[in-house]
């Protein structure tokens, strides 16, 4: 029975509260490498992650105590890695495992084993270069930047990448926040009258265009902007303007 789905079939695999209902979540992405799931998780809404139980003041994004804001890394083969930490499912003990490779697993350290990255606003796509594993992930910014983030597939995790301590390359909101190193920064971060929300899309790795090749190419939903982006010991990023696209929402 091709290309029919049985809604009896799902199987819960991860249930995340959100307190509004903006900045739910971004994206899902089997790592290349590893097959492990990644989650792009929102902030949990509202404006300036100013909602929830945040301890210290700190919002969400930089709550490692909780999944809301974060990349979230598990297994959901669950056949090897820890027990879930911080995830729960509609009832009884989630079916995913925690791979042990995850960069906060330390006994003790109150910080979610889930967590692979952190200090994301409203992560809008991400994806992995299918050719470097390279991944990618586009964050819809707060009312001054869009930024867009680079982690290399060589990453062991453990980013942080600012929100809300900065916007982009920007200061947003730094109480409670810790030295500037301690934070990655976009490769383009970049101002409203460019757009206001920011869609993130994929290396090309096709075979029509090939001048294309290695260009990372992502675009804004409000202004249908578009941009490409090559990595090559630097970034270079070539405005595109509109090319005759109406508010991209995603790419395929």
């Amino acid at each position: 029975e091709p290309h029919v789905a049985h809604k009896n079939s799902a199987v819960e695999i991860l249930r995340i509260a959100q307190p509004q209902g903006n900045h739910n979540a971004g994206d899902l992405n089997f790592g290349p490498q590893d097959g492990y799931l990644y989650i792009a998780m929102g902030d949990g809404g509202g404006g300036g992650d100013d909602d929830g139980d945040h301890t210290p003041g700190i919002g969400n994004a930089q709550d490692m105590t909780k999944l809301l804001g974060k990349v979230v890394r598990i297994n959901v083969d669950g056949d090897s890695g820890l027990a879930p930490d911080c995830g729960t499912v509609n009832g009884g003990t989630p079916p995913y495992t925690i791979p042990n490779d995850n960069p906060f697993t330390a006994d003790g350290d109150g910080i979610c084993n889930e967590i692979w990255a952190s200090g994301l606003r409203n992560p809008w796509r991400a994806s992995f270069d299918r050719q470097t594993f390279d991944y990618y992930i586009a964050d819809v910014g707060q009312s001054a930047r869009e930024e867009v983030n680079f982690q290399p597939a060589s990453s062991s995790g453990g980013e942080n990448y600012g929100w809300r301590c900065y916007e982009g390359n920007i200061v947003f909101n730094t109480d409670n926040c810790g030295d500037i190193s301690n934070y990655q920064f976009p490769f383009d971060d970049y101002p409203r009258s460019d757009g206001n929300a920011v869609t993130g899309g994929y290396v090309y790795r096709g075979n029509d265009y090939p001048a294309l090749d290695g260009f990372y190419i992502y675009a804004d939903f409000g202004s249908s902007n578009f941009w490409l982006a090559q990595n090559s010991g630097g970034w270079n990023i070539t405005p595109l303007g509109g090319i005759g696209v109406s508010i991209p929402s995603t790419f395929g």
